[in-house]
């Protein structure tokens, strides 16, 4: 999904950067998939980015701005929900190729298990409650999306007049996020995939 914060990706004027950003915002999106937003501290994170503290407050602001940019950079990667659905030719392959990505991603080889979006703020405290809102709006975006693609395969006859879109819509994600809890668990890629195949079992004919 692309950003919609404006500025997401600016840095205060100064001096040109001494290190590769795009490089740096990989590596924390990787601590935050793995550790959360709270349980991913500033010295983790210029450990694992190879920079000090001057340098991601020049290049990103804060820890909630270099923690969004890495949102912005999971969503446009493993599991690029806005673009699937969009793309996809009907509300079949849009809820199919979403629970493929999530159980192929969830499960990959050299990144951390579950989904960024669905973990990384799932234990916070109130002070990040702001950063909770972020997340759940990025969720409910994704459920809103599947929805008025639904709705449009009801209006064109590839669904039942009776299909409950919201409903339909709420087991994808669910199912989607089930898939993270397991990853996390261990589950294996085969395992997902065949769970993500019997999800799809259950879509209305």
């Amino acid at each position: 999904m692309e950003s919609s914060r404006p500025g997401a990706q600016r840095r205060k004027a100064g001096r040109p950067l001494s290190f590769d950003r795009d490089k740096a915002l990989e590596q924390a999106m990787l601590l935050f998939w793995r550790h959360g937003y709270e349980g991913t501290s500033l010295a983790d994170l210029t450990a694992a980015m190879g920079v000090t503290p001057p340098s991601i407050y020049a290049a990103f602001g804060d820890k909630k701005h270099l923690f969004l940019e890495a949102v912005d950079r999971y969503l446009a990667g493993p599991v690029p929900t806005e673009a699937i659905v969009r793309d996809a030719a009907s509300a079949r392959e849009a809820a199919s190729r979403l629970l493929a990505a999530a159980a192929l991603a969830f499960a990959g080889e050299n990144t951390p298990p579950g989904c960024l979006v669905a973990t990384a703020t799932a234990s916070c405290s109130a002070a990040s409650a702001d950063v909770q809102a972020d997340l759940q709006e990025i969720r409910l975006s994704l459920e809103a999306r599947l929805k008025g693609k639904i709705e449009d395969a009801i209006a064109t006859g590839e669904l039942e007049p009776e299909t409950d879109a919201e409903a339909l819509a709420g087991f994808v994600v669910a199912a989607i996020q089930g898939l993270s809890a397991l990853a996390r668990d261990g589950a294996t890629r085969a395992k997902l995939m065949a769970i993500a195949d019997a999800a799809m079992r259950a879509w209305p004919d």
